[in-house]
């Protein structure tokens, strides 16, 4: 039988999972884990124990230092081998991902957070003494794939030339309770790959483990970070944090997420942007700030939109866009640099190159360029009708600047390959950007495209309280024409204006989708460890109180479901002496000693569902 070689009842684990769920909602391996568990127990094994394991090497140092040369494990041709005692000693820990046991000696491969590395085990040098049971009990039937081991040995070549490690001692470190999809291959052919996007997602920690090269790409991000701080640090800039929870959600135009702070008995937003508050602390003298952290908007999903995504920011005071321009293509050169080793990356099957400099090209221009049609000097009505007659979805509560920024996003956007500065937005688009020196109507900001999409928005700052003031006030009459995304006044913010902020430059950058560039993923999901989701599906069951209304207790509703019986309804049809054989397998099967319903009770069962 399925259970015949293990000797812990299946019941005694019921009664003392049953806390926490039946153990029956279990798959079967999962229940085959649990008792191994329960057996290690009984054996005087810890499988969570609390003392430190010393590790002292990682699977990808033990094979660089034998191939560089410091440790010798290969006697020169014609020589005696290396005595074990002198070859290099080592002790590692990792999940073991595989196991093949071969009689009086075994191999696996240990996972560790580096890579992975062969363990040869030994049943007599394992066990020296005469009891075997650390090898013929624990290491053969009670690991199973996916524990954390520990292993002391030393390093040696085997005969197929493979370095590995020598186990002299083998330590439990942490039990699995659920199998790993590992991958199998057969004939060249992959099976049971962890593939499927929404698992994937979902469970991070499953992709990390057997997908190889998704630790890289965060691995990749975390150097993407790691260089813009240096980048920033070394110009003197300094990083500070802002407040995640605003009572106004300034700084940007989106829907914002709404909460409710309860000590102040008012509700909040959680931010879109850091830029007010980083503009406040140029007010009160820094030099350069910047921030990077997690920004929400309350807006859309899909493979460039996440609506928690992180954002870099930076202000410098006495720079305007220009010499931003300048600063971000340098920026983006040596991120690319030291994520790739040179300043290009494949992306979609195109070599995207972030060596300075980057074309910068008036929006207008890039209007007219792509459509035809020449916005500079058009009303907000003659912009309207040419977007009514490309059949572009606009209406009533567009603003010009709104109509302007379809009409990139529907023609030019997704056009821009190379990296691009989109420059000079009319002001309508930029509420917070100073007014162009030499272009009435256009401001002073940038946009930089790259791949189609926008990666970094800047301006050289609005510092005038008094336009900015205007400014809130136009985007106002937005929000009562019914643009849910236009800005809300932040009177503080003005107050700070009004003491005064020195001509000043401000940038932000999308980390997602920077790292999404440097990494070459098409999806922002790739670069979240865990990105947002719908809710998990999960197969509607009648609950136990429904069961027991039907006169089913506890322990047989739970055999119901692992006879297939998600809800009442699905007994209704069956024949008394067939659900009786049904239900009289599992508890066979499972060896649980329930006492068997008679013909008659399953029938009232039946008649009850069938009512229902």
């Amino acid at each position: 039988m399925f259970f015949a070689h293990l000797f812990v009842p299946l019941q005694s684990l019921i009664s003392t999972y049953i806390i926490f769920m039946n153990i029956l909602e279990l798959s079967e391996q999962e229940i085959v884990r649990r008792q191994c568990l329960q057996e290690l127990r009984q054996m005087g094994i810890n499988p969570y124990p609390a003392a430190e394991y010393p590790t002292n090497a990682f699977s990808t140092g033990i094979r660089e230092n034998v191939e560089n040369g410091t440790w010798v494990i290969d006697a020169p041709e014609g020589e005696e081998p290396v005595a074990a005692e002198n070859l290099p000693q080592v002790c590692i820990a990792g999940r073991m991902m595989s196991r093949r046991v071969m009689g009086k000696a075994s191999f696996a491969e240990v996972q560790d957070s580096k890579g992975r590395i062969q363990v040869y085990v030994s049943r007599d040098e394992l066990c020296p003494d005469e009891n075997k049971d650390m090898y013929n009990v624990v290491f053969k039937r009670l690991l199973d794939i996916g524990d954390f081991i520990g292993v002391k040995g030393y390093v040696f070549r085997t005969q197929t030339g493979e370095i590995s490690v020598h186990a002299k001692e083998l330590t439990l470190l942490s039990k699995s309770l659920k199998p790993l999809p590992i991958v199998k291959y057969k004939d060249g052919v992959a099976y049971d790959k962890f593939d499927d996007p929404e698992l994937r997602y979902r469970q991070r920690y499953v992709d990390l483990v057997v997908n190889e090269g998704v630790k890289d790409t965060f691995l990749q991000r975390a150097t993407v970070l790691r260089t813009m701080r240096q980048v920033l640090d070394e110009a003197g800039y300094t990083e500070v944090e802002t407040p995640t929870l605003q009572m106004i959600a300034g700084g940007a135009s989106a829907r914002p997420f709404i909460t409710h702070f309860n000590a102040l008995n008012q509700d909040m937003y959680m931010r879109i942007a850091t830029e007010l508050y980083l503009k406040r602390l140029i007010v009160g003298g820094f030099e350069g700030v910047y921030e990077i952290g997690k920004n929400f908007r309350n807006e859309g999903m899909d493979r460039n939109h996440n609506p928690e995504f992180t954002c870099m920011e930076l202000y410098v005071q006495y720079k305007d866009y220009n010499w931003m321009m300048s600063f971000t293509e340098k920026l983006l050169e040596t991120i690319c640099t030291a994520v790739n080793g040179k300043p290009e990356r494949e992306i979609d099957g195109q070599i995207i190159s972030f060596k300075a400099p980057y074309r910068r090209l008036p929006i207008l221009d890039a209007i007219k360029e792509k459509t035809g049609f020449d916005c500079e000097g058009k009303s907000e009505e003659e912009i309207r009708a040419f977007c009514l007659e490309k059949g572009m979805d606009v209406d009533e509560t567009m603003g010009k600047g709104k109509l302007i920024d379809e009409l990139f996003g529907e023609f030019c956007e997704g056009t821009f390959i190379q990296p691009t500065f989109i420059t000079d937005y009319p002001v309508e688009m930029s509420p917070l950007t100073k007014m162009h020196r030499s272009k009435p109507g256009l401001t002073e900001r940038f946009e930089l495209m790259v791949n189609g999409k926008e990666l970094a928005n800047a301006y050289s700052e609005l510092n005038d309280p008094i336009d900015q003031e205007e400014r809130f006030v136009e985007q106002m009459k937005l929000a009562d024409k019914g643009d849910d995304e236009a800005m809300i006044i932040d009177q503080d913010f003005l107050r700070a204006l009004q003491y005064g902020m020195p001509p000043t430059s401000g940038i932000g950058i999308g980390i997602d989708r920077l790292v999404m560039l440097m990494t070459g993923k098409t999806f922002i999901q790739e670069v979240l460890f865990f990105p947002q989701m719908k809710p998990e599906k999960k197969m509607p069951q009648s609950t136990i109180q429904e069961w027991a209304a039907l006169g089913v207790s506890e322990n047989w509703a739970y055999v119901m479901r692992k006879a297939g019986f998600n809800l009442v309804s699905d007994i209704a049809k069956e024949k008394a002496q067939g659900l009786q054989q049904k239900i009289g397998e599992i508890n066979k099967k499972y060896k649980l000693g329930y006492e068997r319903p008679s013909l008659d009770e399953i029938q009232t069962w039946i008649d009850g569902a069938a009512n229902a």
